[in-house]
């Protein structure tokens, strides 16, 4: 009874924090606001018109929304760069951003399952994804793990900081024979979501583009290079803002996280361009297709030719460490990193799988304004949680909300 007490303290007090704040903070979550109802109109198009309103066909079945989706799962999967130096570990240099990149890891895996809501029509068809009633084709279907390792690792996100939380705002210390395992647990998730991702693209033989050995460690690699530069793009927006401090040293060691994850990631792409095109064959026809257009087709060139320089600059800008120990170099080069996986990992990995199709017709996808309109609501919906999450739980780090017992 007292646990529920607490709990309901809890809620009233979260609600009175997300609802206060700076003329700034009103500004931000207004336009978030207004941003998600431009996103909730078009989808109400969608639902009412079909994905016909979209650009995808039956010859790229794929677009704009699987593509977020796809970069997402790297993103929450990112949060583990903090959980294990902090939980597993014992770095307290993290201990002050890791409640921050869960909260991103939760934002992210809401983000993705609207992405795949959007991506299948409208939600009256997901009862065929829940085991028992829809068609789940488990354990043979790898988008049922998919299903599965998503909504574990949501689970974990939630569960574990809302437990340290909760404590916390009851002024006592989070035990660790509590959450420490389900944190390990974490790591482990962590790696399993964006693996099982990466395995339902590259066990698909009839599309060459998808189907090689690399595709996974390069999932991982990617994903460990634009989450941490994600987090710590938002680490710098809350020392700036608000009063939680995050020290230098925490911010300087996420970047070397960032560093050497994208240099993997840039060695990974050198060998695959170098399979694509040293000794090319008709399955190189998707890569061509993305890196220099075929038959007259190439819409896809102006996005992977601002993703590779920009992916290189960040790579070598983050390399020397004077470089990388400037912050105003450390937050361009992470934000120019973000952008250039976020269009590698989207655009130019899923639309280029599809094409040539498998009589090699070329038809070319381009999003449309109604997906477009979507896709900025789900963005506005994840920036909208994690605000509301950070808000909350930088508030009972800090001291200011705790349980008063009347």
């Amino acid at each position: 009874m007292k646990q529920f007490k607490v709990f309901k303290g809890l809620i009233r007090d979260s609600l009175d924090t997300i609802t206060h704040g700076s003329l700034k903070y009103h500004i931000w979550m207004g336009a978030l606001t207004f941003i998600m109802l431009i996103g909730m109109y078009c989808y109400s198009i969608q639902l009412e018109e079909g994905l016909s309103v979209t650009g995808m066909t039956d010859r790229v079945s794929w677009g704009l929304y699987i593509s977020n989706f796809t970069f997402l799962v790297g993103v929450a999967a990112a949060a583990v760069m903090l959980v294990m130096p902090t939980y597993v570990l014992k770095d307290i240099d993290f201990k002050q951003a890791v409640l921050i990149g869960e909260g991103l890891a939760v934002a992210a895996l809401i983000m993705c399952l609207a992405f795949v809501v959007a991506d299948m029509g409208g939600p009256s068809v997901l009862w065929h994804m829940i085991p028992g009633i829809g068609v789940f084709n488990f354990p043979n279907s790898m988008l049922t793990w998919d299903v599965i390792v998503l909504n574990g690792y949501l689970f974990l996100n939630i569960t574990i900081p809302f437990y340290i939380l909760f404590r916390h705002y009851q002024g006592k210390e989070a035990k660790p024979g509590v959450y420490v395992p389900g944190a390990i647990l974490s790591v482990f998730w962590a790696v399993g979501i964006h693996l099982v991702t990466a395995f339902l693209y590259q066990g698909l033989q009839a599309r060459p583009f998808w189907n090689n050995a690399l595709l996974g460690p390069r999932f991982l690699a990617s994903a460990f290079a634009a989450g941490p530069a994600l987090i710590i793009l938002v680490l710098a927006i809350i020392r700036t803002f608000t009063a939680f401090n995050i020290e230098d040293k925490t911010i300087k060691k996420i970047g070397m996280v960032v560093t050497v994850a994208a240099q993997i990631n840039l060695i990974m792409l050198i060998s695959e361009l170098f399979k694509e095109f040293y000794a090319p064959t008709h399955h190189s026809e998707s890569a061509y297709y993305l890196f220099f257009g075929l038959h007259g087709k190439d819409a896809l060139l102006p996005w992977i030719w601002t993703a590779i320089p920009l992916n290189v600059l960040a790579t070598v800008l983050l390399t020397f460490h004077k470089l990388r120990n400037n912050f105003k170099v450390l937050f361009f080069a992470c934000f120019i990193l973000f952008v250039a996986i976020w269009i590698e990992k989207g655009f130019g990995l899923i639309v280029p799988g599809f094409i040539p199709g498998p009589y090699g017709k070329i038809a070319e996808y381009t999003p449309t304004g109604i997906e477009i309109g979507v896709t900025l609501g789900i963005w506005a919906l994840g920036a909208f949680v994690f605000t509301i999450l950070a808000k909350t739980a930088i508030n009972i780090e800090l001291g200011k909300i705790r349980f008063k017992n009347k």
